[in-house]
C-alpha cells in the first residue's frame, strides 16, 4: 500500500495567507499537534502549537510566523512503511504526501499507518491488534482488561488517542496477546464497544517487517 492511497481528507492545510490565529484554532479543532502550510499549492512544512506561543491571539500571518519541517514529507507512491518512519523520526502524528510535481496532496496520520499495517500478518506468536473507538467518558482500561481476560487473553500494551474521524470520540488501540481475537471482540461488542479495525494472522513476517512493527509499538507508547 503507497502513501497515496492511505490519505486523510478530514485534515485540511493551511495556507501561508492563513493567520496564526486561525492556526491555533484549527489545531485544536482538529486535535493534532501538526497541520500543512502551503504557499499556492506547494508544501511549505508544518506549523506547531509551539511555533504558535506568541502568536494564538494575534492577526500575524503565517508567512511571517517561522516555522519547520520543510523537508518532513513523502512522495505519493512511497510505500506506507516510509510514512511510518518519517513519523517515528520526527514525532509527528501525520507526514504531508506530495505529488510529482512537488506539490501537496495530502496527509496520512499515525492512525492511518496503523490500518495500513495491520493489512500485514503479524507473525505466529505475536498476538493481535484491536482498534476502539468510544466517547471518552466510556473509557476505562480496567473494565476493558476484564472483558479481554475473561477471554483467556491479556493486554500486553494500550495507546490512546483523539479519534481524527470523530473529534468527540477517542481512538484505542490494543496489543494482545492472542491472535484469536473472534470472542474477545464479542465480549466487548456486547457491551457496546465499537471496533473499528482488527489485525492478527500466523504468517511469518521478515526480520525488517518485524522491526518496523516493534517501532511501531514503542511510538504508540511514547
Amino acid at each position: 500500500m503507497i502513501a497515496e492511497e492511505l490519505i486523510n481528507q478530514m485534515i485540511p492545510p493551511l495556507k501561508v495567507s492563513d493567520s496564526a490565529g486561525k492556526a491555533a484554532k484549527w489545531l485544536g479543532e482538529f486535535h493534532v499537534g501538526q497541520l500543512p502550510v502551503l504557499e499556492n499549492r506547494q508544501y511549505r512544512g508544518l506549523i506547531t502549537e509551539s511555533d504558535l506561543l506568541d502568536y494564538e491571539n494575534s492577526t500575524q500571518l503565517l508567512a511571517a510566523v517561522p516555522f519547520g519541517y520543510a523537508n518532513v514529507h513523502v512522495q505519493r507512491d512511497q510505500h506506507f512503511y516510509s510514512v511510518m518512519e518519517m513519523a517515528i523520526q520526527n514525532k509527528l502524528q501525520l507526514v504531508p504526501v506530495l505529488d510529482d510535481q512537488h506539490e501537496y496532496m495530502g496527509v496520512v496520520t499515525v492512525g492511518d499507518t496503523i490500518a495500513a499495517f495491520g493489512q500485514l500478518t503479524i507473525g505466529a506468536g505475536q498476538g493481535g491488534i484491536l482498534v476502539l473507538s468510544m466517547d471518552e467518558r466510556d473509557y476505562s482500561l480496567t473494565q476493558i482488561s476484564r472483558y479481554v481476560e475473561e477471554n483467556n487473553a491479556k493486554i500486553l500494551s494500550s495507546h490512546v488517542a483523539q479519534d481524527e474521524n470523530d473529534p468527540y470520540k477517542i481512538r484505542l488501540t490494543l496489543k494482545l496477546n492472542t491472535a484469536n481475537l473472534t470472542r474477545i471482540i464479542a465480549t466487548l461488542e456486547r457491551f457496546g464497544y465499537v471496533i473499528t479495525a482488527q489485525f492478527a494472522g500466523a504468517g511469518e513476517i521478515s526480520e525488517n517487517e518485524q522491526e518496523r512493527f516493534d517501532a511501531l509499538l514503542k511510538y504508540l507508547s511514547l
